[in-house]
């Protein structure tokens, strides 16, 4: 269970601070569940009520500063994906992004960016479904890692960026 004021990962809301834990704001009766009261970091206006035991959105704490700086460091141990069926592709980029998991999204990130530059190269338009995937990715990573960081979010993509090349130049 998660505490008041503590930093979480929820579901497709991204970071979110555990406002309260309350009872069920809707059944007033219902003096057994409890809820979680979250208020997103990145999404202004808006308050979440999910329970507690809520098994069917993934909730949990934020990296580390240092968990955040040593996935840097791994970004280029990291493999990208392929999976030629359009269809396929478009699934597992769901099921990776639903996974909330900092590597997954790394992954998804280095596959699209790749696959946004080839195609063009080729003189190709990038799909917009493949633009979305990565604005998503790029969106739950970049927001984790800015608050692990303690960095703003506009900075962590150039901080990835500059941790990959000094890595680069050592080698």
């Amino acid at each position: 269970m998660f505490e008041k004021n503590q930093l979480i990962m929820c579901g497709g809301h991204g970071v979110c601070r555990v406002v309260n834990i309350t009872e069920n704001p809707v059944d007033r009766r219902d003096k057994v569940r409890k809820y979680y009261v979250l208020e997103p970091l990145f999404e202004k206006a808006s308050t979440i009520y999910t329970p507690v035991d809520n098994d069917k959105v993934i909730m949990r704490r934020i990296m580390t500063k240092e968990e955040a700086e040593e996935l840097t460091k791994r970004v280029t141990e990291i493999d990208t994906v392929w999976v030629q069926e359009e269809k396929n592709r478009e699934q597992m980029y769901k099921e990776a992004i639903r996974t909330y998991d900092c590597r997954s999204l790394v992954q998804i990130i280095k596959t699209l960016y790749l696959r946004k530059q080839n195609r063009l190269q080729e003189g190709k338009k990038v799909l917009s479904s493949d633009e979305q995937y990565l604005r998503k990715a790029e969106e739950l990573l970049y927001s984790e890692m800015s608050v692990a960081l303690s960095i703003p979010k506009e900075e962590v993509e150039a901080y990835i960026k500059d941790v990959v090349r000094g890595q680069e130049s050592v080698v």
